[in-house]
């Protein structure tokens, strides 16, 4: 059992099922997202409170945590151990026509994407999860307005909106490479 954290497959077995499991997430939290989309923000507001009160969620809320820690820290040692055995350094390479650039920069791709969930997590979960948010009522539920500060954001902020487009095109390149090079090397 052993093999699996130290062998180049082992480590990168964990990091496909981390990443599968990030994966998850992010379809969970696109559906979520897509709320926005759909009337006034009530759907979006309803879909947010059953994600912060929901049970089950706060279990796998640092399960989730834990899981994007275990990929990252698998993908640098991935990353530095390719690096020190490769012959040739990746800069001094040209172009192959057949190995895209994203492939080439997965590391670079995904260190730009932890940034970009640092900012997302400041605006958004810590806010709502430690800050202020102001109250909204749908009958008898009271919830925290959560529409009002992602939309607020984007409204208020146009630059945030390109830095989620950014962000969802790395995270787009990422995944891409993630499913394209899928097999063992």
């Amino acid at each position: 059992m052993n093999w699996i954290f130290n062998s180049s497959i082992g480590k990168k077995l964990i990091m496909s099922i981390t990443g599968l499991f990030l994966m998850m997430f992010l379809l969970v939290h696109l559906t979520v997202n897509l709320m926005l989309l759909v009337g006034d923000g009530q759907y979006f507001n309803y879909a947010a409170n059953f994600m912060a009160t929901n049970p089950v969620i706060k279990i796998v809320e640092p399960i989730l945590a834990i899981g994007f820690i275990i990929h990252i820290i698998y993908a640098s040692l991935i990353t530095l151990v390719n690096r020190r055995k490769r012959p040739i350094g990746y800069q001094e390479t040209g172009s192959n026509g057949v190995t895209s650039w994203a492939s080439k920069n997965m590391y670079i791709l995904g260190g730009t994407i932890f940034v970009f969930l640092v900012i997302h997590l400041s605006n958004f979960f810590w806010k709502i999860k430690f800050g202020e948010v102001e109250q909204i009522t749908y009958g008898a539920a009271t919830m925290e307005n959560a529409y009002s500060l992602v939309s607020g954001l984007f409204i208020t902020y146009w630059w945030y909106c390109l830095i989620y487009v950014a962000g969802a095109l790395l995270l787009g390149f990422h995944l891409l490479v993630s499913f394209s090079n899928s097999r063992l090397e």
